[in-house]
């Protein structure tokens, strides 16, 4: 199937180059924000501050006051913003602001690590007409297509490079503008370009002039060859056409039906629509669109089987969710959970220390993370957990507080969590393996330590012990650096209380001791999880052996604790070996959280992703170490080629000079065997437009189809990984 990162752009440009956004003209919110006023941002209880804030006239820009002497940025860019919540939903205006301002605070939430922007409007109205208009620019951005994304994007480093402010451009202020879409050019070539443009001879380009500059800048070349190559109908594509491109091309089961859809849907042009005919300004406008990515669009809907136990599935996984930043002295926050849901990650972590007034709380101990309330984290997780998945969430609790904490956990977790809350078996009668993710559909499941066998549930004979030591969480006494015995095993114990305990029902922690002492004498509920380091020898050293003990039991892997700039490592060899939580740092954009969302973005983002038929069933003889014959094999050739890119980063984007030498790198992550990497060439200094569509890149082979194919793009002298798709 062929994807094409292409933009085309039909407008009319006059000389004035503000865009408002499409369908808010005249709109009296974003009248409101263009004007501006004060706000008062909030820090802290004693750093509560009035700053001006308004939105710039490209209406995608946030202005505010500063009074720094240093880093003096005075701008975000609405693009970067997640959400606006109105009221006091942040952890710093609940803590920093008095209840009687509820209506009159909002929070900007922005995308990425950076922290959130708490204001207090002066009146109820005008918080009212802050968190309406951003939510109204916000919502239209979402809904603008490539084309219109382009044309915005393109409009606003216009406006950049007109240092005047008169709508014109002078040939200094071309190189400059060209400079910020990420093209450098030599200066006899910027004079030729501004000249051709320049009919007037005034030494500036304005209305007709720039809309020249402008189709001469987004004219691309290889959509002609590929449009002209399928328009076999006087110069235009028919419906038949069309779904001859369909078929051959995009490798999809395509109807007539289909091609004429595309047709009604997507032509500008009246006569050619009549005729049944696409031009190519209708075929570019259905390149950008959804209908033409590479993406399956049944595959956005949950479309395997969920009937399953729930160890048959990948889950999507975080490991200490809590934090924003790195492991050491990062901020810990609910907003953490909140952004990890939100991307159906379906397993929390919570680490919980005893804190002050009889309060628990949540923080990486020993360290200088900050702290965050138990409860505060139960009750946003409880709020956030089903909004982009109704599948089961499993809690994974670090216990580390007293008896009357862990008391006071297991309440907050009943009252808060309620009826969704998982505390007893679904059966009437002792289960023998796991529900499935349809049955447990919209509950919470607690993992962690028990003082007893499951069974007790359904004896009335067994003693009611109140509390009991148990060992610590493998991952914790990893942590304390715990003495061990002359077995290895971790001495360390901790206190349970049988109120939290009573809460674990299919995901009780064991330590491990190997697969054979696992299969002779753990119960299915029964799980360990295992640091990056042993999973990963487990699975290169042991793989079959690994992959039969995921058949019938869960097995939770985590980042080594060295990663304290909470980096990531490869999930993909312990998918392979059929581990099902392999928990990995959300808040690192990294080529391992690429490859997690690219595993999770299928099945309608549930957060569980059903295992091959291989991995599933006892008389697998799979080994993803050493392949043999066997229903997995199923060789697969994959021929790529690479036809060009388009507004690519700049890797620095504080320095306004720097311009990027792209090439594409072609990786699949699998098996060992499938396992490869191909690059083209990198074309000097060109982001914008970059064009290879020279000769076929590879053919690769694939000889089992369940890991992951990945293409990335990479920028010289570093790696800048931007992952363009996956299947």
């Amino acid at each position: 199937m062929m994807q094409l990162f292409y933009v085309t752009v039909n407008v009319c440009l006059t000389s004035n180059l503000c865009v408002t956004p499409l369908g808010l003209e005249g709109d009296v919110d974003l009248q409101f924000l263009l004007v501006g006023g004060k706000l008062m941002k909030v820090k802290s209880s004693s750093w509560k501050k009035e700053r001006m804030y308004k939105l710039h006239d490209d209406n995608a820009t946030i202005w505010h006051e500063s009074h720094r002497i240093f880093k003096r940025k005075q701008t975000f860019s609405i693009d970067d913003v997640d959400s606006v919540r109105k009221g006091r939903q942040s952890e710093g205006l609940q803590k920093h602001t008095e209840a009687h301002v509820e209506d009159r605070c909002f929070s900007i939430f922005f995308k990425g690590r950076r922290r959130n922007l708490d204001l207090v409007a002066t009146s109820v109205e005008e918080a009212r007409q802050w968190v309406n208009g951003l939510e109204k620019i916000i919502s239209n951005m979402k809904k603008l297509n490539r084309q219109q994304t382009s044309e915005h994007w393109i409009f606003n480093c216009m406006r950049k490079a007109d240092k005047n402010k008169d709508n014109m451009m002078t040939l200094k202020e071309l190189k400059h503008f060209l400079r910020q879409i990420n093209i450098e050019v030599d200066e006899t070539y910027a004079k030729l370009l501004f000249t051709k443009c320049d009919t007037s001879n005034s030494g500036t380009l304005e209305g007709s002039e720039i809309k020249h500059f402008y189709d001469l800048l987004t004219h691309r070349e290889e959509i002609d060859v590929i449009y002209e190559k399928h328009a076999a109908t006087g110069g235009q594509m028919s419906a038949q056409d069309l779904l001859n491109f369909l078929r051959n091309e995009q490798r999809e089961e395509a109807t007539l039906e289909d091609a004429l859809r595309l047709i009604e849907k997507y032509e500008l042009d009246d006569s050619a629509k009549h005729m049944n005919h696409m031009t190519k300004d209708g075929f570019l406008m259905y390149l950008q669109q959804e209908e033409g990515s590479i993406f399956n669009p049944a595959h956005k809907k949950v479309f395997q089987d969920m009937s399953q136990p729930i160890n048959d599935y990948f889950i999507s996984s975080s490991h200490n969710t809590y934090l924003m930043e790195d492991q050491l002295k990062g901020p810990s926050s609910t907003e953490a959970y909140i952004k990890a849901l939100m991307k159906s990650c379906r397993c929390v972590e919570l680490d919980c220390w005893d804190g002050a007034h009889g309060e628990p709380v949540i923080y990486h101990g020993h360290t200088l993370t900050s702290k965050v309330l138990f409860k505060d984290v139960i009750k946003a997780i409880k709020e956030y957990a089903f909004k982009t998945s109704e599948y089961p969430v499993i809690l994974s609790l670090e216990n580390h507080c007293t008896l009357e904490q862990q008391k006071l956990m297991a309440k907050h977790m009943i009252s808060i969590l309620g009826s969704a809350l998982l505390t007893s078996p679904l059966e009437d009668q002792m289960p023998t393996a796991f529900p499935s993710p349809q049955e447990l559909k919209g509950r919470f499941i607690i993992k962690g330590k028990r003082l007893n066998k499951l069974d007790a549930v359904f004896s009335n004979t067994s003693p009611g012990v109140e509390e009991d030591c148990v060992s610590e969480e493998d991952e914790a006494a990893e942590t304390n650096n715990s003495k061990t015995d002359t077995n290895g095993q971790k001495k360390s114990k901790i206190k349970l209380a049988k109120q939290l305990s009573d809460l674990v029902i299919y995901c009780k922690s064991v330590h491990f001791s190997g697969f054979e002492h696992a299969k002779d004498n753990q119960a299915f509920y029964e799980m360990s999880s295992f640091k990056e380091s042993k999973a990963v020898n487990l699975a290169e050293t042991a793989a079959k052996a690994f992959i039969h003990h995921n058949m019938t039991k869960l097995s939770r892997i985590y980042p080594a604790g060295s990663r304290t700039a909470s980096s990531n490592y490869n999930p993909v060899p312990l998918w392979n070996a059929g581990c099902q939580i392999v928990a990995l740092n959300f808040q690192t954009p990294s080529k391992e959280m690429d490859l997690n969302q690219g595993r999770f973005r299928s099945n309608g983002l549930s957060g569980y992703i059903l295992k091959p038929e291989f991995q599933r069933y006892a008389g697998s003889e799979f080994n993803p170490m050493t392949l043999t014959k066997g229903p997995w094999i199923k060789h697969k050739a994959f021929h790529i080629m690479v036809i060009s890119a388009q507004q690519l980063p700049k890797l620095n984007k504080d320095k306004p000079k720097s311009i990027v030498d792209p090439l594409v790198k072609v990786e699949i992550y699998g098996v060992p065997a499938d396992t490869c990497s191909k690059e083209t060439r990198s074309i000097e200094n060109n982001g914008f437009n970059p064009m290879w569509n020279d000769v076929p890149l590879c053919r690769l082979n694939v000889l089992t189809p369940c890991g992951m194919m990945f293409l990335s793009a990479g920028f010289n002298p570093m790696w800048n990984d931007v992952p363009l798709t996956r299947f």
